[in-house]
């Protein structure tokens, strides 16, 4: 074989291999559209684990093929408003319902080498987050689990979050 054709040979691996990572990256990316249920929302601050949301909420993300997304956590047992007007409630009912739920709109960018998926966050009930990009490490992403680890919430603690696909 000529040095020439050794080196088009060499080239075409690379190409192939390199194709070949291209569309996995492109692959493992299309693995997390779709629809996913809250399992758990866990917040670990020096060791000690918390339910961020209390025990058994309940929440959804969607991750559209068009780059949106959805986000959605409600904490079980949110008390009910004595007024029957949601903007009407006692501080404590606010409170209440602010410190157990979270809600977030905006676009979503998956890394598949970096293993990370950022939101882009438009619009959220923490009105902080308004404009900002949420990274997020992730753990798991196979058909029927997504698990992502926040570094550093809001609250500066490490965040845990696993999903199910919904089906």
């Amino acid at each position: 074989m000529s040095s020439s054709s050794a080196f088009s040979a060499a080239v075409l691996m690379i190409c192939i291999a390199g194709s070949a990572a291209a569309q996995h990256a492109k692959d493992r990316v299309k693995d997390i559209e779709g629809g996913w249920i809250l399992v758990s929302s866990i917040n670990e601050v020096d060791g000690q684990k918390t339910d961020q949301f209390g025990p058994h909420p309940n929440g959804m993300l969607v991750l559209g093929s068009d780059g949106r997304f959805m986000l959605t956590i409600i904490g079980a047992g949110l008390p009910k408003f004595a007024s029957n007007n949601r903007a009407n409630g006692t501080p404590e009912e606010n409170k209440a319902v602010v410190s157990r739920s979270i809600a977030m709109i905006g676009t979503y960018v998956v890394d598949a080498e970096a293993s990370t998926l950022t939101l882009r966050t438009e619009n959220a009930t923490f009105p902080n987050w308004d404009g900002t990009e949420q990274r997020r490490l992730i753990v798991t992403l196979n058909a029927d689990e997504l698990k992502y680890v926040t570094p550093n919430t809001s609250g500066g603690v490490v965040g845990t979050v696993i999903w199910k696909r919904a089906h």
